[in-house]
């Protein structure tokens, strides 16, 4: 049995560094790694993006991050996964959330990513807002667009 791996910070104001993740889980015990990126991307439903920008309840964000990942390791034999998540500006083109999930044969590790960012996207209190040319909206609440509106500097 392999040791657990080193935590590392389940959110980050900075880039996402994908070679510490993966360097975190992978072992010659495991012959597949899954690896899923969640990036900015310039249009949504129709609309120009400028920039994402994320929220977070950083504690419960964290507990639930850890949650999400132990159940995918007692789940998915063998696996282990990491993961983070942005928080504050993400410019386009730029990770806001990764995962990377590592098992000794691909099925795992594929289901173990999959189920991964699944969970985070319907559990983990992590808001996103959409900045726009003319204004911003924070994604699932429609009637939060205000035109003009950009948000406040990430601390």
């Amino acid at each position: 049995m392999t040791p657990a791996p080193p935590h590392l910070p389940w959110l980050t104001r900075g880039a996402i560094d994908l070679a510490r993740l993966t360097a975190a889980v992978a072992t010659v015990e495991h012959g597949a790694i899954c690896t899923f990126l969640g990036t900015a991307r310039r249009t949504s439903e129709g609309r120009e993006v400028n920039l994402l920008r994320y929220e977070a309840y950083p504690e419960m964000a964290e507990k639930e991050l850890a949650a999400i990942v132990a159940e995918a390791e007692q789940r998915f034999a063998g696996a282990r996964v990491a993961v983070q998540h942005r928080l504050g500006d993400c410019p386009l083109g730029e990770a806001s959330v990764a995962v990377v999930a590592a098992a000794p044969h691909r099925v795992a590790a594929f289901a173990a990513c999959r189920h991964v960012i699944d969970a985070i996207k319907e559990r983990a209190p992590i808001w996103k807002q959409e900045q726009f040319r003319d204004g911003a909206a924070w994604v699932g609440d429609p009637a939060s667009y205000e035109p003009g509106a950009r948000p406040p500097a990430a601390d």
